[in-house]
Parts: C-alpha cells; structure tokens; sequence
C-alpha cells in the first residue's frame, strides 16, 4: 500500500456511505407511506437519512452513525429494519451484510480472507470437460478458470482475444462484444453488478482492486455503472447471442457454486430441446468436435460449420 492510498476498511466505509445514500435516493417519502413536506422544494432526492431511520427504527444519530461506515456492533434485527425500509432485495441486503461485517470487524481479520482462485481442481477439470453442453468456471472476478471445448467455441472469437480470459474485461473492453451479446447493455450492467457484490466480499482482493482500476480507467461505460453501486445475483437466466458461425442463440444458463463460502461457479448454457438455439448448439459441437485443436487456437473466420460438415 502506498503511502497516499486509502486503506482498504476506509474504502469500506466509503462504500457503506455510497450504498446506503444511492438506495436511499431510489426510495421516495411517497413510495414508502411517508408524508411529505415542502414540496419541490426538497433538496434531497428520495428519503432523507432522518426517514430512513424512522422506517429502520433506530434513532437518526445512529443511522447516521452506520451510514458513515461506524459499524461496530451493529445487530441482525438493525440490518433488517435498514433492509425493510430501503426495500433491499436479496442481492443488496448480502452486499450490505458483507460490508457492515468488514467494516465491524478487526483491522486484519479481512485480510487473512483468501484472495479469489486462479485455477480448478484437475477433478474439476475433468468434471467440466464431461459435460455436454457448453460449460465455463468463472471465479468472484469473472476470471474464467476452465470451460470445455464446446465452451470455447461458443464465445469465439472472444476467447481468442485475449490470453489471460477474464469475463468483465471481455464485456467491457472488447468491441465485438457488443454485437457478440445480443443485449449488451443488461450483460454490461449484470457484469458490473457481480464485480460490485464481489467487491463488498472480498475488498482485500488486491487483483480484484486493479481490475475494477483498470475498467474505471479504460471505460466511460463502466464508471458510470460503477457509480450506480447495483449489486446482483446471478445465479440464473437466458443468454441472447448473435455466434459468427451459427447465428442467433438463445440460450438459458445455470450457475452454480463449485464449494461451499466460494464466489467461484460452474455455468452451464441449456437450450430449450428442440429449439432453433438447440439445433444450432448441435451443429457449432459437430464443428467443435472436427476443430478441437485449431477452436484452441484461432477463430476461424472463414470457416462455415455448414460447410464443413
């Protein structure tokens, strides 16, 4: 750490300010049955912190105090008044949860927290590369730690870009991944989100601060995203994409955790059986399977499955 940089538990706290003030901002006194007073002529948009303590129940000197990031003995029943009265889905109250507890806890008990992996068990390996359908080990930085053929062959050329594979930096950085994702702007916002949660469980991840450093740095539309301070589960969904080779896919994916109290997860992408996303996952395996070495290496652009079959 050097000497001007801010160290990470006063990061913490920053966030826990941020958080709670842009959750507050999205809630108005109306939304939440309060009455209003002095019209348009209130300067502070949404509830006001004295507000969001009366819907929490806890004194405004003491959400005042939390919001600051003062979260030392804070309890279970005052996080779910604070969850309640800004309306925090599931997502955000596990944010919240994680920095409260950071920023409460001793000052190096968040940094013995083991830095996100960088690789798979072989098992796991092995475990992916069986699978059928594509499949791809992402950890809490969205570093993909293994996929099996079919995996890679679905995100060419994205994977053939870049030598150390990591998902935020792919969405973000790589033009063609706006025209790769068929809905761009959710898949940027989802993938900011994830970083965001990653950020509030893991804040000692120094890799996972210069990722986010990088991003910030290299793009307008991840510091926006960023500012916004959305947070999300991801655990399931549908994948709109537009392949080189075979055309739109619509494909509905499941991700699912490899162990216990780790972000890092297995993501499986299933089509509808019979669907034209199905044929299509059927026709770029056949090419996968006749390809395998060369899919490792290099997209190739010229190269037609229908043709080659």
């Amino acid at each position: 750490m050097t000497p001007n940089e801010p160290r990470p538990r006063d990061v913490v706290r920053a966030e826990i300010r941020e958080f709670l003030s842009s959750r507050r901002a999205k809630i108005t006194p109306e939304q939440a049955g309060l009455p209003t007073y002095g019209g348009d002529r209130r300067r502070v948009r949404g509830l006001r912190r004295e507000e969001a303590a009366l819907l929490a129940g806890v004194s405004p000197q003491y959400y005042i105090r939390l919001e600051r990031g003062d979260a030392i003995g804070v309890s279970q029943s005052v996080i779910d008044g604070i969850a309640h009265a800004l309306n925090l889905d599931e997502a955000e109250q596990a944010h919240l949860l994680h920095l409260l507890r950071t920023a409460g806890a001793p000052a190096r008990a968040g940094q013995r927290r083991p830095p996100a992996t960088r690789r798979v068990r072989p098992t796991i390996q092995r475990l992916v590369e069986s699978i059928q359908v594509p499949a791809v080990v992402l950890n809490g930085r969205l570093d993909v730690l293994a996929m099996n053929p079919l995996g890679r062959a679905l995100f060419l050329p994205l994977y053939n870009n870049h030598d150390q594979l990591n998902n935020a930096r792919i969405v973000i950085l790589d033009p063609q991944a706006t025209t790769f994702f068929r809905e761009w702007e959710k898949v940027a916002d989802d993938t900011v989100a994830l970083l965001r949660a990653e950020a509030g469980r893991n804040p000692y991840d120094r890799d996972l601060s210069d990722l986010i450093g990088e991003l910030c740095t290299r793009s307008e539309d991840f510091r926006v995203r960023w500012a916004a301070h959305d947070v999300r589960i991801h655990n399931t969904g549908v994948k709109k994409l537009h392949h080189h080779l075979v055309g739109e896919l619509d494909l509905p994916f499941e991700s699912l955790p490899i162990e216990a109290g780790s972000s890092t997860s297995l993501v499986t992408y299933l089509p509808e059986p019979g669907s034209p996303s199905h044929d299509a996952l059927a026709l770029l395996a056949s090419w996968a399977g006749s390809h395998a070495d060369q899919a490792g290496r290099t997209a190739p652009d010229d190269q037609n499955p229908r043709s080659s079959m």
